[in-house]
């Protein structure tokens, strides 16, 4: 476990300057996406907005520049179920460079039946973790062309309970939406901890770290209309939940200290302080089972089979 937190204190209020630099938000439009490209495009930093509908990006983009002087955000249209739509979407980022993607789009479904995505995928691990997978090859050149990039990916405090099938990693055989959202997340934190060891073999100067919110509830959520809005009476209801839960702007700190800290190292995995769930953003141990090798290979190979992509996604 790092010592980062010995080294100096770290405010979520107050972030370093990033006004040079350019990171991509997939799934920008809403949730912790939205507070992660909001508290990005604090520091000056030009912040892309990854999102499949154009009216949520813009009002996304309105509430942050609203909130945030002098902003500087984008919208890029991106549907991590499409993946034949990737490489236009990327073409489409007119950069030269990338210094950070955030993965943080996702579906979460709560009711059968198991839905596909366009290419015949399980719905929640074919956005969540498919499309994540195949966006980062083609991203590949421009985070390569960055001075030290960083790739982010968002997990999720329900992966720590679960485990993959490599099997069965579609819920072909036992569909159960909790299960498989949270199998979902777990692909996706495999295939962070694996890029970075990747990464690091390959002598790339880019790094891969893995994030995740804790417990992060839209009822204690600060306004963001047309965004996000909660009811008076929804938000005393959860008040009680606020001493063991957040709200996602909180939820996003994890993210941005993993974009931004200086000090912060590749194959490090990022979360709230109390227990895992709310607080201040830390580094934590990596859980045994993610840290599993040989899964991660199995995932890995999958993945790259699945969806076409360079086994080695671009960065030999």
């Amino acid at each position: 476990m790092s010592s980062i937190a010995r080294h100096r204190p770290w405010d979520v209020d107050r972030l370093p300057s990033a006004r040079e630099r350019v990171f991509l938000v997939t799934g920008g439009n809403a949730g912790i996406g939205y507070f992660t490209a909001e508290q990005l495009a604090g520091t000056g930093a030009l912040v892309v907005l990854g999102s499949r509908d154009d009216a949520k990006a813009e009002a996304a983009m309105a509430s942050i520049r609203s909130r945030v002087p002098g902003a500087r955000v984008r919208h890029l249209r991106l549907d991590l179920a499409d993946l034949s739509s990737l490489k236009g979407s990327v073409d489409g980022l007119g950069l030269d460079r990338l210094d950070a993607v955030v993965h943080n789009a996702g579906v979460a479904l709560d009711d059968p039946p198991r839905r596909e995505t366009r290419d015949g995928h399980e719905l929640m691990f074919g956005t969540n973790h498919l499309g994540h997978f195949a966006l980062t090859g083609w991203l590949a050149p421009l985070l390569r062309a960055a001075p030290s990039a960083r790739v982010v990916t968002v997990g999720s405090f329900a992966a720590r309970s679960e485990r993959l099938d490599p099997d069965d990693l579609q819920s072909a055989r036992d569909y159960r939406p909790k299960r498989t959202y949270g199998r979902s997340k777990l692909a996706q934190m495999h295939f962070g901890f694996e890029l970075d060891r990747r990464l690091r073999a390959a002598g790339s100067t880019v790094l891969s770290l893995v994030a995740h919110p804790g417990g992060a509830l839209d009822s204690l959520t600060p306004a963001r209309p047309p965004v996000h809005q909660v009811s008076p009476g929804a938000r005393l209801r959860a008040a009680p939940a606020g001493l063991m839960v957040q709200g996602k702007d909180a939820g996003a700190w994890p993210v941005v200290r993993a974009v931004l800290d200086p000090e912060a190292e590749g194959g490090q995995l990022w979360g709230p302080r109390v227990f895992g769930l709310r607080g201040l953003p830390r580094c934590e141990p990596v859980p045994e089972h993610m840290r599993d090798t040989a899964v991660a290979a199995r995932l890995w190979a999958a993945s790259a089979e699945l969806t076409g992509a360079d086994p080695h996604l671009g960065f030999r």
